[in-house]
């Protein structure tokens, strides 16, 4: 499918999204998982990518999905994501929230803290019906990631912590809560993880304090979920382990420890099943040399449609990808055209010389781009489009001025 063809058709910015790709990292989590730990569900990511169209693939290749709000939830059942393989994440759920979850029959609601625990109860009892709930329990361990996306820690805004003995008076005050079904436990401990020892430690953890609850007030451990938040590759630097990795290090983790009978596994990859399927595509405009210090590079889009950057100091790589790049290669900044200073996209980066009108591809873009995109310099967010096998399918139209305008009551 060429670029020049997609971008002359769709304009740009366009973040382009490949059916089998996605496909491709869903089967990669699903294949191993049926051989080594059966009883299991794959989660996707929501919050990573949410549109209607991915969650009816996810779902088609028998995938469950996290949410983190109603409106993920409706994505995900306007996709035919089934309600019973979804799950209800956040911090700070709001009432009307929780009870459209319930409404619509959601699989498991993630209990955050002791006070939200009450909160599932008092909306649970007032619509006299049993919340399906699983406590999220923050176990201490460090994952090797950004800090703004570090979640397994004491300090974190997530989870109900071990060491103050919040995870177990949220245990004793769920068995003896009259409308919450206490199915299991659920520990995160960050986003673009490489390492695979935290996982191991995370579902050890996680099962020692399982059996002492156990002992202590019957808690039958029927879900198990020790996240997920697996690592990408961004750039040539990145080594993630494969999916198969991931799954055999979590499931022969819960195997060693005999675990009778054996919960069944939830799986949340995160940003590995969306990610490397999209492309984000940009045409570059100006070009400024600083003699001695530095050439810009400027593109049509930028932090309002990838905000990671300017976030979490993320590093992407990129090619000229409407013709054949000379060997000669020149460093560059790739800046947005947002009226920001931190507003880069890529800095100091080696690509070949450019100029007005070139096509620049950004890949690993599928995760964290149009989810936390914005309208700042009240610019219309990029069309996405999903590309199978010759065919192109707009799934989310370019939004234009009148668009934005809608959005304002008239003087």
């Amino acid at each position: 499918m060429p670029v020049t063809r997609l971008v002359d058709e769709h304009d740009s910015p366009l973040y382009v999204f490949d059916e089998e790709t996605i496909r491709a990292q869903c089967r990669a989590y699903t294949t191993p998982l049926t051989s080594n730990y059966p009883d299991s569900l794959v989660l996707y990511a929501a919050k990573a990518h949410a549109d209607p169209t991915v969650a009816s693939i996810v779902a088609s290749e028998g995938l469950g999905m996290d949410t983190v709000s109603s409106g993920e939830i409706r994505v995900g059942l306007a996709g035919g994501m089934p309600p019973e393989r979804m799950v209800f994440h956040g911090n700070n759920k709001l009432e009307r929230e929780i009870e459209y979850a319930l409404a619509v029959g959601i699989g498991r609601i993630v209990a955050d803290s002791l006070d939200e625990l009450d909160l599932i109860e008092d909306v649970a009892k007032r619509r006299e019906q049993i919340a399906p709930v699983i406590l999220r329990i923050t176990p201490g361990v460090e994952a090797h990631t950004h800090d703004y996306i570090r979640t397994g820690a004491i300090d974190s805004k997530f989870g109900l912590p071990l060491e103050s003995g919040a995870a177990e008076a949220a245990v004793e005050r769920a068995m003896h809560a009259s409308c919450i079904d206490l199915t299991g436990l659920h520990a995160h401990i960050g986003s673009q993880v490489f390492d695979l020892e935290p996982y191991a430690d995370t579902v050890n953890i996680i099962l020692d304090f399982a059996l002492e609850m156990k002992h202590r007030y019957g808690l039958n451990l029927r879900d198990f979920s020790p996240g997920g938040g697996f690592g990408i590759c961004y750039g040539e630097s990145d080594d993630p382990p494969d999916a198969h990795e991931f799954v055999i290090t979590i499931s022969h983790a819960i195997d060693q420890r005999n675990v009778t009978p054996k919960p069944r596994l939830l799986i949340e990859p995160g940003r590995s099943i969306i990610a490397r399927s999209g492309v984000a595509l940009y045409r570059v405009g100006t070009i400024k040399d600083i003699p001695g210090v530095r050439t810009y590079v400027s593109i049509d889009g930028g932090m309002a449609d990838n905000i990671r950057p300017a976030l979490y100091g993320a590093q992407y790589s990129a090619v000229i990808a409407n013709r054949v790049s000379a060997n000669k290669l020149e460093t560059v900044t790739v800046a947005g055209r947002y009226c920001e200073s931190g507003d880069v996209v890529l800095r100091d980066i080696n690509l070949p010389p450019m100029v007005r009108g070139d096509i620049l591809a950004i890949p690993a873009a599928g995760a964290y781009h149009m989810a936390m995109a914005s309208n700042y310099n009240l610019v219309g967010r990029p069309a996405t489009v999903l590309v199978n096998d010759g065919t192109v399918r707009v799934t989310r139209p370019r939004e234009t001025d009148e668009d934005l305008l809608l959005g304002f009551s008239q003087p």
